[in-house]
Order: structure tokens, then C-alpha cells, then sequence
């Protein structure tokens, strides 16, 4: 579902609107919470949420980091959902189509024009980050966070926060690529947890590693865990 160009976001956060626009704006968002969540609906099978730079190039480490993960995915049978972009995201639905599973891209109308990877099987545009965000919780069972920038920062931290406060269930969440994340790690123990900003326990909620045979077992055994299955993950912990 295409949108309409412009940055519709910036004009809402900048202008004061008459009570019309207003209404008129809201049911925009509303439609497009409702479109994201028919699109979730029509996802038939477990899925885990890729994020990643969209800047990786084919043959980097994290593109084909990501493209062996979902490649795994794919095998056992899931799904994998991306930004349906490039980098990071072209290499998670490309590894998943590969692996014969299925291929999910919720894209997002941009400034410049971000394009639709070629390796999706269903898709969605969106023209609101946080609409698009939704979906991205909405329909994973779990998260493989791959190296990027503000973007795959911000989506970590968002999924991070739901699980400490309780807004989703604590499904697993995989680092990969254990040097990339070591100093935020190091500054997340050191300096937050050290200074009580964050609590020790929170950390419990990530797992870190190299490995994409481990970051499918650590999110399995998560689904199987909420599902009823007490089998520990696989994963190395953030922790340890």
C-alpha cells in the first residue's frame, strides 16, 4: 500500500492545525494502524523481527550475517520481517526466501525515496515511523539486531523498554556480531547498571553472539518457553 510523498510526520510536528485537520490527520494514522495490523494478520506462521543498517553492502559481515540468520528462519519454517529496505534488511529477506520461508517487508515512505527490496513476499508501506514500529513488535516472537546506527539503536531500545515494562511478553533478543556490540555492552554494565540506571536483571533480556545456528535456537526456545516449554534459550547472555 503505497502513500501519497511528503513528510507527513514533520508537518504534524511542526504546525498547530485547525480542529478538521486534526481529525483529518488522526484517521490517517488510525487507517494506517489498521492496514499494518491486517498485514500482521495475514502472516501465517512465527515470525522474528530483523533490524540492521541500511547501509551494509552485499558481501560485509552484517549483510551476510543477516542473510545466514534468516536463511535459518527461513529453513525452520518461519517468517522474517524487515524495513523492506536495503542493506541489512535486503540481506534478512533474501536469506529467508532462500531458506524457503516467508518474506516480510514493512517499508516506509521517506524524504529520498528509500526502495522496496526484491526479496519480499508481502509487503506494506508505511508513511509513519511509528505505525511502522508497531508492526515490527506486533508480529515477532523475537528480535536478531544486527550492526546499524540511530535507526537499529532506537529499535533495540524501543523493544528493550516494552519487555522491562511489561508492554510485551519478554521474547528473546539476539545481538549479533559480538565485537559491534561489545562497547555499548561494556557502557550498558559499566556506567547504567553500575549507576543504577538500569537494573541487573534487565540485561537478562539480551543475548549476544557470532553464531546464526545459536541466535535461531535462543529465539526458538524463547517461542517455545511463552508457548509453554521451560527450555532455557541458547544464547550467550549479555551478562556474562
Amino acid at each position: 500500500m503505497a502513500a501519497p510523498s511528503g513528510n507527513h510526520d514533520r508537518g504534524m510536528f511542526q504546525a498547530h492545525e485547525a480542529p478538521e485537520e486534526l481529525r483529518r490527520h488522526t484517521e490517517s494514522i488510525g487507517d494506517e494502524f489498521l492496514a499494518g495490523f491486517e498485514a500482521v494478520e495475514r502472516i501465517d506462521r512465527p515470525a522474528a523481527s530483523f533490524f540492521g543498517s541500511a547501509r551494509a553492502a552485499p558481501g560485509s559481515r552484517p549483510y551476510e550475517l543477516a542473510r545466514a540468520t534468516a536463511r535459518l528462519f527461513g529453513e525452520a519454517g518461519w517468517a522474517v520481517v524487515t524495513g523492506g529496505g536495503p542493506g541489512v534488511m535486503e540481506a534478512a529477506n533474501r536469506g529467508c526466501k532462500e531458506g524457503g520461508g516467508l518474506s516480510v517487508g514493512f517499508n516506509i515512505e521517506l524524504p529520498h525515496e528509500q526502495g522496496l527490496n526484491p526479496y519480499v513476499d508481502l509487503t506494506l508501506t508505511f508513511r509513519h515511523f511509528y505505525a511502522r514500529k508497531t508492526m515490527f513488535v506486533k508480529a515477532a516472537e523475537g528480535f536478531c539486531v544486527f550492526p546499524g546506527g540511530f535507526g537499529t539503536a532506537d529499535e533495540l531500545f524501543e523493544s528493550l523498554t516494552l519487555i522491562q515494562t511489561g508492554k510485551v511478553l519478554n521474547f528473546p533478543v539476539v545481538l549479533l556480531d559480538e565485537a559491534y556490540w561489545a562497547p555499548l555492552l561494556d557502557w550498558v554494565r559499566d556506567r547504567a547498571v553500575a549507576e543504577g540506571m538500569i537494573s541487573p536483571e534487565d540485561l537478562a533480556h539480551l543475548a549476544v553472539t557470532d553464531e546464526p545456528a545459536v541466535a535461531l535456537g535462543h529465539v526458538l526456545a524463547g517461542y517455545a518457553r511463552l508457548n509453554g516449554d521451560a527450555s532455557p534459550g541458547s544464547g550467550t547472555a549479555a551478562t556474562a
